[in-house]
């Protein structure tokens, strides 16, 4: 039978792991939703976010939900996202496209390409990026199942991420999940593009379902249907908002004021 000395050390410290189990992690002490753009809640920074689609042919999904959000995060005191890639990986998924993401409202220039030769490079880049001061952002893309990105590691990578500030996304791919430390999970599923207001049978701007597996940004609400253009996220209920404002607005008179028409002619 235990001493009660060694009873009262006992009780002491189970008394001790419940008060740390009630204390929340670094990140969860504060809000995780920094503001509410067109009805998304943007998450806050110092975050680790997993972002899964089932296969690699939607790599451009993942891709452009992690920058929209990493675009928001960008300052003057931090002026860079990192972007994590394998170089096997490299060569068969392709890199992102500065064209590209210039068209969609994000500047190349703030985006850092870092290829690694295997996985514990990736991570050790990963650890290091998010402790600098300039970055406000790090995109690991993750082809594969790697048996090192385990728990463990998850969790020392969201608590780099919280202490410092600057978040991480974790870019996956298929229907396998681990457990991990991440404080949203994500999976994201392309969807039909928005119509074109005078041509519904061009494509319009890409869109994606996002679907919230881990974490809670808004009560009651786990799904959007997001599109990225040049000004950020837009839902499908602020894209509605903005067409009936349109289709409200008064038809143009037949006769136009001359001022309009300022070094035009003048046609019947």
């Amino acid at each position: 039978m235990p001493s009660p000395d060694r009873q009262q050390r006992i009780a002491a410290l189970r008394d001790r792991i419940a008060d740390i189990e009630r204390k929340p992690a670094l990140a969860e002490a504060r809000a995780l939703v920094r503001e509410d753009v067109a009805g998304f809640p943007l998450p806050a920074g110092g975050l680790l976010q997993e972002v899964f689609t089932d296969e690699r042919r939607h790599a451009g999904a993942v891709l452009g939900f992690a920058l929209a959000q990493a675009r928001s995060l960008l300052s003057r005191q931090r002026p860079a996202v990192i972007y994590l890639q394998l170089v096997k990986d490299a060569q068969e998924m392709g890199l992102p496209y500065g064209p590209g993401v210039l068209s969609f409202g994000f500047d190349p220039d703030a985006l850092v390409l870092v290829r690694a030769a295997n996985m514990m490079e990736l991570l050790w880049a990963a650890e290091e990026a998010l402790a600098c001061k300039a970055v406000a952002a790090v995109v690991a893309d993750i082809a594969g199942h790697a048996k090192i990105l385990d728990f463990t590691v998850s969790r020392r990578l969201s608590m780099r991420a919280a202490s410092r500030g600057c978040s991480i996304f974790l870019l996956r791919y298929g229907l396998l999940r681990e457990a991990s430390a991440a404080h949203l999970r994500w999976r994201l599923v392309p969807t039909s593009s928005a119509r074109k207001r005078f041509d519904p049978l061009a494509p319009g701007a890409p869109r994606w379902r996002a679907q919230l597996e881990k974490g809670v940004l808004r009560k009651q609400q786990t799904e959007w249907l997001l599109g990225w253009t040049k000004d950020g996220f837009t839902t499908r209920d602020a894209a509605r908002r903005h067409a009936n404002r349109i289709a409200a607005q008064p038809a143009l008179p037949s006769a136009v004021p001359a001022h309009l028409a300022d070094r035009l002619p003048e046609t019947a």
